[in-house]
């Protein structure tokens, strides 16, 4: 089969029938362009319909399969921001890892540069959605990993509002005290 073949099949039908036709085409002997292919035709429909942990896995299995460094470093992001999305830290730090075993060391300051950008942004999602506490918890992650001092400040303030507004007095004491 062809790619241009397998989009051919998949036009002008459903997300799930695509799904579910792509999970076959995975069971037939394929060569390993083409299986990266599927895996990453399925992660699209997987993220475009919401199910990010699902999406994640399939970018995880195509930088399994990819042989260039640089795209499986690309996938392995692709697939942390995608926990990150999903709310799962522990797995978006697993992928990070992985592409960072993967990467040089200027890549791999790229790759932390942009997992701990994809945490700023999904906190701040979560701000605008009034979802203080995803928000929180992802302040908290962002403490724990390596930043500057002038974002280690910035979030700590996000942290004393959210809590304040949470009603987490303790918290918001014990953050108080450490600024």
């Amino acid at each position: 089969m062809q790619k241009h073949e397998i989009e051919d099949f998949l036009s002008g039908k459903g997300d799930f029938v695509r799904i579910g036709d792509l999970n076959r085409f995975l069971k037939e002997p394929l060569t390993m362009d083409m299986k990266k292919f599927v895996y990453l035709r399925l992660a699209e429909i997987y993220e475009k319909i919401g199910m990010l942990m699902e999406a994640a896995k399939m970018y995880d299995n195509a930088g399994i399969i990819a042989i260039a460094f640089s795209e499986k470093i690309k996938h392995l992001v692709k697939e942390s921001e995608l926990y990150i999305k999903a709310g799962s830290f522990d797995r978006a730090e697993e992928a990070m890892k992985k592409a960072m075993n993967q990467a040089n060391t200027v890549e791999k300051q790229d790759i932390y540069f942009a997992v701990k950008d994809f945490y700023k942004r999904q906190a701040e999602v979560y701000e605008k959605e009034l979802k203080r506490n995803h928000a929180v918890r992802i302040y908290e992650k962002l403490l724990e990993m390596k930043i500057s001092e002038m974002e280690r400040k910035e979030i700590k303030e996000r942290l004393l509002n959210l809590y304040e507004k949470l009603g987490k007095r303790r918290e918001y004491l014990a953050l108080e005290k450490s600024i």
